[in-house]
């Protein structure tokens, strides 16, 4: 089990046992206290974000205190060492301990906010260790004879009489004048002031944020993160104690409370680690294979690996060039996510893809302040989505390319931008001129439509149309690329897509872009047009459109490009399940049989195809083409050679639905030509069938 993690401000320390000779305590307190006098040469004390004068003071009184112990006379073991000289030592000792303890915690990373808020407690701290050392000091210092103790007896020098005396009063009047600098005060006071505004929606006050970012020195987004999640921790640490310091812990209401209040909370990662770590930087997905490159940033094997092959020898996240292309495991990484994985419900042994599917439907926060803070992201992001109408163009931009990315997360921060109201001024801003606004609200739009939620939020907005208009007329590829696939996700629901279907230029649009699109277009365009032929009334429209001319297109053009692994042979397979869907009515399979060349092209597919699914989708198209056109189709296959052999390997080998549909149209092909070569008025033979029926 993991040590659990030393609480700020908790300042424990070891006291020295009665017994201990004065030798070991001294050379411990001069390393103490060059420890403590070392932090003006590393300047740490100008770099701390709050109580720089009062820290300051007190390295100086270490510094003289340094110089005061350097100079005491080691005692000789043979004599008994005077009990007030162990005392003050063993009393030095201890306030040493904690105040090397209070500075650490100042100048602690990732905590530095929480320092400059809790500025007053840290100077309370602060005030009793300088007390404490001046009380250690009065007890070396003998008031009746006004010498300092050492050895047993009284030391006449009269540099380290007034050495004492000097540590004593600095540190007395250092504790009485003791107080949080004036510009903590006033950091601390812009910071409540943002967080105001924030809870209340509105945009915080500019210089308020950079005041605060100045004083406690954050220059970088990874300085944000890391104080994000150490106010997590601390926070979640907090309500599992059960009180805010090491005080009542006998106090039971308070207890009580607080196991109430873990007890509402969701599920959470147990570790004391930011999760946002476990997101690769590139895709902002949670790793599933996390690697390290030479620049020691993490990131998932398939994403690096893509950006490294795309031409791009330059880390991501730190822009150095990559020396070397080797990526190393991160067994630590990877241990710390299945452990995720597996607080989530999700065992270990599944697929990579079915880990980040089934951690992304999670629509879960990892803590409350987290959930918090999203939600007032979210509501912020709308208010500013809903007051750029009249905004330059570079607002709008900046809005709507902070609703892409806030909205490509997880499902929780899909669920809090529609809940805040996103959709329709997503929706809204697909009319602007500017081609990157439009391409940032859809692809914001793409993102919300995974979830059922924001799917029903576009429809009631009335959206379905403007995602036809940008899939016909947006001014980026990209953007019509993803209005395609946002009518996808729209029609995984039977009702959105009878009202899409409804839409005239619905899927002529759709089939267009199918034709004349770049891959990705092209798969959009597909898979969309698979998912409205769930209605019955689209097929129609589709044959209208031309989709069976552009389909056989696609699977002739296609079929020859799969064996050169190009993303063709993606394609082909497509266009034979959407061909397969559309001759299920007899439209639809008349207007496939009208090509007897697509017919021809099919039986090689079927002959051609390495994949089950291909012969699947193709044994299904032939059957249905056999079932609507009769005869006609029939008499066609039946001359082709390459279909018998094809139709049973699938008898023997294939899947239960596609071995029944392979075995009715070889029986069908057989009864056709049986009751072509038998007259009708000739007698059946009494030896029975003239072919083998299987």
């Amino acid at each position: 089990m993991a040590p659990r993690r030393r609480r700020m401000l908790a300042l424990p320390a070891v006291c020295p046992c009665e017994a201990i000779a004065p030798a070991p305590l001294l050379a411990s307190l001069l390393s103490l206290a060059a420890d403590v006098a070392g932090l003006r040469a590393a300047a740490d004390v100008d770099a701390l974000p709050a109580l720089r004068g009062a820290a300051r003071e007190a390295v100086r009184i270490a510094g003289l205190l340094l110089a005061f112990l350097d100079g005491i006379p080691v005692p000789d073991e043979a004599e008994a060492a005077p009990a007030v000289l162990v005392l003050g030592l063993s009393e030095l000792h201890v306030a040493l301990q904690k105040l090397r303890l209070l500075l650490a915690d100042c100048a602690r990373k990732g905590a530095r906010l929480w320092v400059l808020m809790n500025a007053e407690l840290a100077a309370s701290e602060l005030r009793v260790l300088l007390g404490s050392v001046a009380t250690a000091m009065d007890v070396l210092l003998l008031p009746s004879e006004g010498h300092v103790v050492v050895g047993g007896a009284a030391s006449a020098d009269a540099d380290a009489e007034e050495l004492a005396g000097l540590v004593s009063r600095h540190a007395w009047r250092a504790a009485a004048r003791l107080r949080p600098d004036p510009e903590d005060d006033r950091a601390a006071r812009g910071v409540r002031s943002v967080l105001a505004r924030f809870a209340s929606g509105v945009t915080p006050d500019a210089e308020d944020a950079r005041l605060v970012l100045a004083r406690v020195g954050l220059a970088t987004w990874h300085d944000c993160s890391e104080e994000a999640a150490f106010l997590e921790a601390e926070l979640l640490e907090r309500l599992e104690t059960g009180s805010d310091d090491n005080d009542n812990d006998n106090d039971r209401s308070k207890t009580d409370k607080a196991a109430a209040t873990v007890n509402r909370l969701p599920p959470r990662f147990t570790l004391s680690l930011n999760p946002e770590a476990l997101q690769c930087p590139i895709t902002l997905e949670l790793m599933t294979d996390p690697v390290t490159v030479v620049t020691g940033q993490t990131y998932d094997r398939a994403s690096i690996k893509k950006w490294i092959k795309s031409g791009c020898r330059t880390c991501p996240v730190t822009g150095e060039r990559l020396r070397s292309a080797e990526l190393v495991p991160n067994v630590a990484a990877r241990g710390v996510i299945e452990q995720l994985l597996l607080s989530r419900g999700v065992p270990v042994h599944e697929p990579s893809s079915k880990h980040r599917c089934a951690v992304d439907k999670t629509a879960t926060p990892f803590g409350a302040a987290a959930a918090g803070g999203v939600r007032l992201s979210a509501a912020f992001l709308t208010a500013r989505l809903s007051s750029v109408s009249g905004a330059p163009e570079e607002q709008k931009r900046k809005a709507t390319h902070e609703a892409r990315k806030l909205s490509k997360r997880n499902v929780f921060y899909r669920a809090c931008l529609v809940e805040a109201g996103a959709v329709p001024w997503l929706l809204h801003l697909l009319s602007s001129t500017d081609a990157s606004v439009q391409d940032n609200a859809v692809a914001g739009l793409l993102n919300l439509s995974k979830y059922p939620a924001g799917r029903r939020a576009l429809v009631e907005a009335g959206g379905l149309g403007l995602i036809v208009d940008a899939v016909n007329v947006a001014a980026k590829v990209e953007a019509r690329q993803n209005a395609a696939a946002v009518l996808f996700y729209l029609s995984s629901n039977p009702e959105y897509c009878e009202q899409i279907s409804r839409i005239p230029e619905a899927i002529p649009t759709l089939v267009r872009l199918a034709r004349d699109g770049a891959y990705r277009g092209r798969k959009n365009a597909l898979v969309s047009l698979y998912g409205l032929l769930q209605c019955a009334d689209a097929h129609g429209r589709a044959v209208s459109a031309g989709a069976v001319d552009v389909l056989a297109g696609l699977m002739l053009v296609g079929a020859s490009s799969a064996s050169a692994g190009d993303d063709g042979g993606d394609l082909a397979l497509d266009a034979v399940a959407l061909l397969a869907r559309l001759a299920e009515q007899p439209g639809g399979a008349r207007a496939v049989a009208a090509s007897s060349e697509l017919v021809t092209r099919l039986v090689d597919f079927l002959g051609e195809a390495a994949s089950r699914s291909a012969k699947e989708h193709c044994v299904a198209l032939l059957a249905s083409l056999g079932r609507h056109c009769g005869d006609k189709v029939l008499a066609l296959l039946g001359k082709l050679p390459g279909l018998m052999p094809a139709l049973y390997a699938l008898i023997a080998d294939g899947t239960p639905q596609a071995g029944k549909r392979a075995r009715w149209l070889v029986n069908e092909i057989h009864r056709h030509y049986e009751q072509r070569q038998t007259p009708a008025s000739a007698p059946t033979p009494a030896t029975g069938d003239r072919v083998i029926r299987v």
